[in-house]
């Protein structure tokens, strides 16, 4: 029965999940990350912006950013440096369309491209010869990963240790409905400015007459999400990519670290009988921490996820 008590407890400045989530988005600075950018060309003529942080390690850290986020997103360097520390390799991706330049096609990504994560593994371990590869996922990426981890056990490499996400929407419906205006409108502004870009380059598939800021998620997903990306609506969306449903076949040790105050979370995003049944999925569910937070000491730069994912990964070597 994998449920994990928690250590974590915010400092005091930072007295609720809005604060905890939007400080350290905001204001986090890591120094010391100097990445060596790749461009994987992928089999539909497209391709994926690689960055690479290599200390010469045989082990090797995948990270998986946040919706409309990217390989230099704070809770990103971060990892990137505190595994660095450890002796190992990190490998950060930047989903199609993220990386400062729009993508070839008229996709991009969703919060269920799995098949990128895979083929981004496939590469790293067809050019580099680790023999331990870890797994971690910010939000949008924890929801990538772990359906990729239960979708298909058979195609995860050997060389797959163990995995550890943070702030996860594996209820993507329950998630979509419970974020709200405030922070919706800051995504879909930024959504918009790519979707004015596919615009652009696919004139005829791509209307943009009547988009608001003022949507809700399920009624852009409905419009844009869905329908590029091969789903009939925002409710098929939902129901084939949330990675809850993939929870039981994970056969990886696995950490999900959900705060109990995210204010993107649905209470269908903790997945207690989940962790319950699958002894390789273990659920900690801290009181405090936001969204993508989780600051210890937000002035001297010391963040849990950092520290929680170094011991749960490494604590075996």
């Amino acid at each position: 029965m994998p449920l994990l008590p928690s250590k974590h407890s915010a400092p005091f400045y930072l007295f609720n999940g809005h604060l905890q989530t939007i400080i350290p988005s905001l204001f986090r600075q890591v120094e010391g990350v100097a990445y060596e950018r790749e461009r994987l060309l992928t089999p539909d003529d497209d391709f994926i912006d690689l960055d690479w942080s290599r200390v010469g390690s045989d082990a090797l850290i995948v990270l998986s950013h946040g919706l409309e986020g990217d390989t230099g997103r704070p809770y990103i360097t971060g990892m990137v440096k505190a595994f660095n520390a450890e002796g190992v390799d990190a490998l950060a991706w930047n989903y199609r369309s993220c990386s400062g330049e729009p993508n070839k096609l008229l996709r991009s990504y969703h919060l269920g491209a799995s098949d990128d994560l895979h083929l981004v593994l496939q590469h790293a371990l067809g050019t580099h010869p680790y023999k331990s590869v870890y797994l971690v996922g910010f939000s949008a990426g924890g929801n990538i990963t772990l359906k990729y981890l239960g979708e298909d056990p058979q195609q995860v490499p050997a060389q797959v240790k163990r995995a550890a996400v943070f702030s996860t929407p594996v209820d993507l419906k329950g998630s979509a409905q419970k974020i709200s205006k405030v922070y919706t409108q800051r995504f879909l502004k930024t959504l918009g400015e790519k979707l004015e870009q596919k615009r652009q380059m696919y004139p005829d598939e791509v209307d943009l007459s009547d988009y608001s800021l003022f949507w809700s998620f399920p009624e852009f997903d409905d419009r844009y999400t869905a329908p590029l990306h091969g789903f009939k609506n925002a409710e098929d969306y939902y129901a084939r990519v949330s990675s809850k449903q993939f929870l039981q076949a994970i056969r990886v040790p696995t950490l999900l670290v959900n705060a109990k105050n995210d204010p993107f979370l649905s209470p269908e995003c903790y997945p207690v009988q989940e962790a319950e049944a699958n002894p390789y999925f273990y659920l900690e569910m801290p009181e405090e921490g936001g969204h993508v937070g989780f600051a210890v000491d937000f002035r001297r730069n010391l963040y849990y996820s950092e520290a929680r994912a170094v011991d749960f990964l490494l604590g075996e070597r």
